[in-house]
């Protein structure tokens, strides 16, 4: 099974059609969708079109939980943006996802982690900032999902982690932002440090998952062009560097 995963594509639709064209040329089985899909300034409709006509198995991520429950007076400015454009299909389309999902035996797809989709699985937060986390800590996020590929998104960051007992944790990064700050739980910044869109393939062939990152070009100053049309300077450095201080 060769397996196409996309995450935390944030309305941008550019990126999210470059994605789709190189998963295309790659001869993949199957593409999943781990969630955070239309919150930004950039194209949050049309994103959402193409992908329910694609009908991938997908998550929700934090920003679709967001979306939903959130009042809007007190929703961020990218959820804000978002829940004031799309229509009533499309947002019953986003109250339809599950927050987890079981692809198969051996498949299983999260956002943040099992347990909280706001929870960095691959990621570990000191007081110097983000690192990788380490052993112990990603055993301790798996908790009691015994899976032998687990997927999970929303740090941007793409990294995969390989537990001593043969489990693969993949977060394939984002297709469409790749930086941005956050107060939660403390402050910090999430970087790449590239504009390219990331997503991720994973195959079985040889009897044990192995992933592949991947960086796919696109018009990242178009889309920049557009969050600052929209209001987002901080999107739009992000969109063109890499960076939060682009």
């Amino acid at each position: 099974m060769r397996i196409a995963v996309v995450s935390d594509i944030h309305g941008n639709l550019d990126a999210l059609s470059a994605v789709l064209s190189d998963i295309r040329a790659r001869a993949c089985d199957l593409t999943v969708n781990l969630g955070d899909i239309l919150s930004g300034p950039l194209q949050p409709v049309a994103t959402a079109d193409l992908l329910i006509g694609l009908d991938l198995p997908t998550i929700r991520g934090n920003h679709e939980r967001q979306l939903l429950d959130t009042p809007r007076a007190r929703m961020g400015e990218s959820d804000a943006y978002a829940r004031d454009v799309l229509r009533e299909d499309q947002l019953a389309w986003i109250a339809s996802l599950p927050a987890t999902l079981a692809l198969s035996e051996s498949v299983y797809l999260c956002h943040g982690t099992p347990r909280d989709d706001l929870e960095y699985f691959l990621e570990h937060l000191d007081d110097g900032g983000p690192r990788a986390a380490n052993q112990d800590e990603a055993r301790q996020r798996a908790g009691d999902i015994q899976h032998a590929l687990i997927l999970c998104g929303h740090t941007h960051i793409p990294r995969a982690t390989r537990l001593d007992d043969g489990r693969l944790l993949l977060n394939p990064g984002s297709v469409g932002l790749q930086a941005y700050h956050s107060e939660h739980p403390s402050p910090h910044d999430m970087e790449v440090g590239d504009p390219r869109a990331r997503y991720a393939i994973v195959d079985d062939a040889s009897g044990r998952w192995q992933a592949e990152l991947i960086a796919v070009d696109y018009d990242h100053e178009a889309a920049a062009a557009l969050a600052l049309r929209n209001g987002r300077a901080d999107w739009a450095r992000a969109l063109r560097s890499g960076r939060v201080a682009g």
